[in-house]
């Protein structure tokens, strides 16, 4: 994947993480056992190496990598939480936390990438650039099982980065920077402030025509895309004529949040339903009666950073036949995981169930194919020429295959949001005039009295 921190994935509800865990309780009674010599070969292991193993042992870490293990061994996106992870991501669903304020991606390579850094933040004051690669990370304050002052980032992943570039506001960190015109990396040295993510933001390109980007689906996202509407509004005297949702880089989050904004845009009908290996376990999400906004033309903009619950969006608008989706294929991430709590503070992220767009179309590993494709750029920068291709969901080893994820089988970020400078958005406000002229020409000629004539217009 172009594997994207934020908590990147939706997951369920307090209601669904109370039941999963009911659900579990009751059973491990049956579960011990029935299999009690697994159990018993894992305590039988733990015991040889606290007793024989070279040097005095930590046995909670050794447990804690034992359930790590046991997590990674399922599928890519089902992981276990530390105490100091879990806190990371409640604060990343709120959208403000003290760090650096970059945005950063996993390449292929291994190694860390700026996607971008954010304006007024610690990062962007420093200089750091999109496309900028982090090859080691100094922190001021070194984890204790450190020997080293600085570490690669290409054996780290996402979580462990951010968890060492995020501290208390006014300490300091480290990042050595490799970019194209340096011989060598080089290092930054950088003052973590407070940082706060506003998830979506909006304006008018021209008049009666409205850009809404979404950055990443937190807790407020759909109030703040109702209220970035409303100002767009007042601004056009009240009436929209077209609108471009840019879901571009967007990785995801939470699984409300996409259901909310999608349901802005629909009056009724499915806007994603999961499915996990029971049938109780289906949820159906659907749309409200009476949407928010009126029917205006839209276009959404996808691509390959548009992951988990930004193709919830675009998937449930496509099928709805509400907006055309322009860009390139998204991601691929059709499956939902539920955050469990732990006693002790840490948790499960757990990959429970996969989901499906309104015509039970499964986006898992294929991703969202978009009614018009339109390349980023027509003409790659040169720079950009040998960049690594930017991983997908079909690239993470242990993920589910498309064949495993179909309903039918027997198994149960943008340079500059300019239209000028942005070939994609260029595109859409293209096509957002091209339907309006074509909805005037049929007005026209309905009023003409030749609405035989009119309904053949596309």
């Amino acid at each position: 994947m172009r594997n994207r921190f934020r908590f990147l994935v939706p997951f369920g509800s307090g209601v669904a993480v109370a039941a999963l865990v009911l659900g579990l309780s009751g059973t491990f009674g049956s579960y011990a056992a029935t299999r009690y010599e697994d159990l018993n070969l894992f305590t039988n292991v733990l015991s040889l190496v606290r007793k024989n193993y070279v040097e005095p042992i930590d046995e909670r870490a050794l447990i804690q990598g034992a359930v790590r293990g046991m997590l990674e061994a399922l599928d890519p996106h089902s992981s276990y939480l530390t105490p100091e992870i879990y806190k990371e991501m409640q604060i990343d669903t709120r959208g403000e936390f003290a760090g650096l304020g970059i945005e950063i991606a996993k390449r292929r390579d291994g190694f860390i990438e700026v996607v971008s850094p954010i304006d007024g933040t610690p990062a962007h004051s420093a200089g750091i650039r999109a496309r900028d690669q982090i090859v080691a990370i100094c922190p001021t304050e070194k984890p204790e099982d450190w020997s080293e002052d600085c570490r690669s980032t290409k054996s780290m992943t996402l979580i462990e980065a951010v968890r060492l570039m995020r501290g208390p506001k006014g300490t300091k960190v480290t990042i050595r920077i490799h970019r194209e015109e340096f011989e060598s990396p080089q290092p930054y040295s950088i003052v973590r402030d407070v940082v706060k993510i506003e998830s979506t933001d909006g304006r008018m390109l021209e008049p009666g025509y409205g850009y809404v980007r979404i950055r990443a689906f937190q807790e407020r996202t759909g109030e703040d895309l109702n209220d970035i509407l409303a100002n767009l509004r007042k601004e056009n005297s009240g009436e929209l004529k077209g609108v471009v949702l840019d879901l571009r880089d967007n990785p995801g989050g939470l699984l409300d949040q996409a259901v909310k904004v999608a349901d802005t845009w629909l009056t009724d009908g499915l806007v994603v339903y999961t499915k996990g290996r029971l049938e109780s376990q289906r949820q159906d999400f659907r749309a409200h009666e009476e949407a928010s906004e009126s029917a205006y033309p839209m276009v959404v903009l996808v691509n390959a950073g548009s992951a988990s619950a930004s193709e919830i969006v675009a998937g449930a608008l496509q099928d709805q036949n509400r907006a055309l989706v322009l860009g390139t294929p998204t991601f691929g991430k059709g499956s939902v995981q539920t955050i469990i709590p732990l006693e002790d503070g840490s948790g499960l992220r757990l990959t429970t169930a996969l989901y499906y767009t309104p015509n039970d179309r499964s986006i898992q590993e294929v991703g969202i194919a978009p009614d018009i494709i339109v390349e980023r750029r027509e003409i790659p920068k040169p720079e950009a020429d040998d960049r690594p291709r930017r991983i997908r969901e079909r690239d993470l080893e242990r993920h589910f295959t498309q064949e495993e994820a179909d309903p039918d089988s027997d198994e149960s970020v943008s340079d500059d949001d300019d239209p000028q400078n942005d070939l994609q958005l260029s595109r859409a406000m293209e096509v957002l005039k091209s339907w309006t002229y074509f909805e005037q020409l049929r007005e026209r000629r309905q009023n003409a009295g030749n609405p035989a004539i009119a309904t053949q217009i596309p």
